[in-house]
C-alpha cells in the first residue's frame, strides 16, 4: 500500500494525539513479566514488535508454542528471546525471523551467552539467525562483550540476569552505544526490586528468585513523538500539537528531542496531566547543525529530514548501529534525500547534508521495509506532494500513524 500526499497544511488549533506506549520499555517489561508473572503492565505498546513478544511469550507460557518460533522483522524480540530461551531448562527450539532478520548479526550476544554456558548453534550462516537453542541452567556469572554494536545485546543479558543462579557481572568493552537504553533496562529492574550497579564499565545485577507484585505504567514512545516534532518544525509559527503521555524525567534516550528541536523553533511544555504541548515559535536564522546521536540513533532519520525540509545543513554522527537495523538506514536516507534534491555524503558512522534551497516535487519515497523511513519522510508533505511507498510498514511501531497525520491536517490524493 502506497500513500500519496498532496502538499498539506497543519491545522492551527491545538490538537491532541495519543501516542502508543514505548516499544523499548514494553518489550523489556514483557520479558520481565515472563520471568516474574506477578508484574502487570499498563499502556503497553501497540506495535508489531510488541505483539510478536506478547504472542511468543503467551504461547510459550501456555505450552502451545509452534516451532520454529518466527519473530519476523522484530529485532528486539530476536535478541531478548534468544537470552530468554537460553535459560529455559530442558527446552529445545529454533528461533528464526524474516529474510532481513537472517542478515542481522547476533554473534556478539550468542558468544556472551555461550560464555555463561548457554547451548546455542547456528542453523545457517555463522553469526546470524536462525538459532537452535537448548535451554539449560546457567551457573556462570561473569561475562564480557563489546558494547559498540547494539545496546540490545547488553539489555538481553541484563534482563535474564536475576534468574541466573549467581546473578551477573558484565564487563562492557569499548565505548557504549545507545547508553540510555542500558540505563532504561537497569531502571526497570530496579523498579521491580532487583539490585543493580553500573561503575567503570562493569554492570552487576543481583539474583532474585521472585519479586513483589508490581504494576508499571509504560511511558509513551519518544521515537514516535519525533515525527510530530518534525511536523511542528516544518509548520507555520503558532502551530500547536499536544501529545500524551510523557515524563520530564524519561528513561528514553530519544527524549533529547526536547533540546534538539529548540534549534528548529519547537517549544515543549510539560503539562500536569503527563501530556506535552509542542509549538512552533520564531526560529533563529540557523544555517547548520552538528549532532552526535550515539545515544539516540533512532531519531537520526527524523532530524535529517527536518533539516533538509528547513534548508539547514547538518552533520549527524554516532550512527554506526543504523547499518544493522531493518535496513542500512544511513544508505537508505542518502538514497531518498538525493531523490528530493539533497546533496548528501555518508560514512559508516555519519551523514552530512548540505544546505538546500529547493526540494524536488512529486517524488516517491522508498521505505525499504523500514517503519522509520516511512514516518521520517512523511512530514515533507508540508513542503511538497509526496508518495510514501509500502506505507503499511509503520505498523511495526506506530499502527495509527497515518490516521493521526490526517487528523492534524495532512491530505491524501
Amino acid at each position: 500500500m502506497d500513500i500519496s500526499f498532496q502538499k498539506s497544511k497543519v491545522k492551527r488549533q491545538t490538537l491532541k494525539i495519543i501516542i502508543t506506549g514505548s516499544k523499548s520499555e514494553t518489550n523489556r517489561l514483557l520479558l520481565l513479566q515472563a520471568l516474574y508473572p506477578n508484574i502487570t503492565i499498563e499502556n503497553s505498546s501497540k506495535s508489531d514488535d510488541s505483539d510478536v513478544m506478547i504472542k511468543v511469550l503467551s504461547d510459550y507460557a501456555q505450552s502451545i508454542t509452534n516451532y520454529p518460533i518466527n519473530v519476523h522483522h522484530a529485532g528486539t524480540a530476536m535478541r531478548f528471546l534468544t537470552a530468554f530461551f537460553a535459560i529455559q531448562e530442558g527446552e529445545e527450539l529454533v528461533l528464526t525471523g524474516s529474510s532481513r532478520m537472517e542478515e542481522r548479526p547476533i554473534k556478539i550476544l550468542v558468544d556472551a551467552l555461550r560464555q555463561l554456558g548457554a547451548a546455542i548453534t547456528y542453523e545457517k550462516k555463522e553469526g546470524f539467525p536462525p538459532l537452535r537453542i537448548k535451554g539449560k541452567k546457567l551457573t556462570k556469572s561473569k561475562v564480557k562483550l563489546e558494547a559498540n554494536v547494539s545496546s540490545q545485546y547488553i539489555s538481553a543479558l541484563l534482563l535474564i540476569a536475576p534468574k541466573l543462579e549467581n546473578g551477573l557481572e558484565l564487563l562492557v568493552e569499548g565505548p557504549i552505544a545507545s547508553l540510555p537504553y542500558i540505563k532504561m533496562t537497569l531502571a526497570l529492574l530496579n523498579e521491580i526490586g532487583i539490585e543493580t550497579s553500573f561503575e567503570n564499565n562493569i554492570i552487576k545485577v543481583g539474583q532474585a528468585k521472585s519479586v513483589s507484585a508490581a504494576q508499571i505504567s509504560v511511558e509513551s514512545d519518544w521515537s514516535s513523538a519525533s515525527y510530530f516534532y518534525s511536523i511542528v518544525a516544518l509548520a507555520e509559527i503558532g502551530t500547536q500539537i499536544t501529545l500524551s503521555k510523557f515524563k520530564k524525567n524519561s528513561l528514553q534516550g530519544d527524549a533529547i528531542l526536547v533540546e534538539i528541536y529548540k534549534d528548529f523553533g519547537v517549544k515543549t511544555v510539560f503539562n500536569k496531566n503527563d501530556s506535552i504541548t509542542i509549538s512552533k515559535i520564531d526560529m533563529h536564522n540557523l544555517q547548520a547543525v552538528n549532532y552526535n546521536l550515539v545515544n539516540a540513533p533512532d531519531i537520526a532519520q527524523t532530524i535529517a529530514v527536518t533539516c533538509f525540509g528547513l534548508g539547514i545543513a547538518c552533520h549527524l554522527s554516532g550512527l554506526h548501529t543504523l547499518k544493522i537495523k531493518e535496513t542500512d538506514r544511513v544508505e537508505a536516507l542518502k538514497n531518498e534525500l538525493i531523490k528530493l534534491g539533497a546533496i548528501v555524503s555518508v560514512t559508516t558512522n555519519s551523514l552530512s547534508i548540505e544546505q538546500a534551497h529547493s526540494l524536488n516535487a512529486n517524488k516517491r519515497i522508498a521505505t525499504y521495509q523500514d517503519h522509520r523511513m516511512a514516518m521520517a519522510f512523511a512530514p515533507l508533505a508540508l513542503r511538497t506532494n509526496l508518495v510514501i511507498e509500502e506505507a503499511g510498514v509503520v505498523s511495526k511501531s506506530y499502527p495509527s500513524f497515518w490516521k493521526d497525520l490526517k487528523s492534524v491536517g495532512f491530505q491524501t490524493l
